[in-house]
């Protein structure tokens, strides 16, 4: 994710228009893409829900069964799966938030962050889910997109971003308790493959780099070039 910094250079405005009537712009897409994501999202999974319901919950069958080969395509389906309406309305809040921040920094960065997080939670909760269980639920990509959040100003060393993954730790901390196992119900599986996910997206995706960083990254390929 990368906010607007205040500090740095306004974009070129097009002629015959201001520098604060073309970041005005700026901001305003950047709104308009997160709130598109945050909605989207809440649609799917409701809209899913209701039709699982009336199926009497026989699409919960596409949920993850781990170590069953026949079933690995079911990564893919698994997060818009809810077991009940206390299930769903869980995770819909705090998804809702994480990815209309994400969705801040543009369709590229969302779909980087959601494509690692869901193919990492997938796969390790497939390996490691045990077998004869089967896993739904968008929990995993939300504990992938928190933990995105949590550290993606670190790596692109944006201090706006730091102080927000800040104050998402001190909101959601207690989500540490979700990737530990002991629980009944919970796929801790999901939870902890997830968050492994955005931790990675988190640190090696460069899309949301701010564009002083990413100036420094050229430079100093150019010189080990000339070397």
């Amino acid at each position: 994710m990368s906010l607007p910094n205040p500090y740095s250079p306004a974009p070129t405005p097009l002629p015959g228009t201001s520098r604060s009537s073309a970041l005005r712009t700026q901001l305003k897409t950047h709104f308009g893409t997160g709130l598109f994501y945050a909605i989207a999202y809440v649609v799917v999974i409701w809209a899913v829900h209701l039709i699982n319901a009336a199926l009497g919950g026989l699409p919960t069958y596409f949920g993850i069964h781990p170590l069953d080969l026949s079933s690995i395509w079911h990564i893919f389906t698994s997060p818009l799966l809810h077991a009940n309406w206390e299930h769903l309305i869980s995770n819909t809040v705090p998804g809702a938030i994480f990815c209309f921040l994400i969705g801040l920094s543009g369709h590229r960065v969302f779909w980087e962050v959601t494509t690692i997080v869901m193919l990492l939670a997938g796969v390790g909760t497939w390996i490691f889910g045990g077998i004869g269980t089967n896993h739904i639920g968008a929990s995993g990509m939300v504990y992938g997109w928190l933990a995105y959040l949590l550290i993606r100003g670190i790596f692109n060393r944006s201090i706006s971003q730091i102080i927000l993954g800040v104050l998402l730790g001190m909101a959601y901390s207690g989500f540490i308790y979700g990737v530990l196992p002991g629980t009944p119900g919970i796929s801790w599986q999901a939870h902890l493959f997830g968050a492994l996910g955005g931790l990675g997206a988190g640190s090696f995706i460069t899309s949301d780099d701010p564009k002083a960083l990413k100036e420094k990254r050229v430079q100093k390929a150019l010189r080990s070039q000339r070397r």
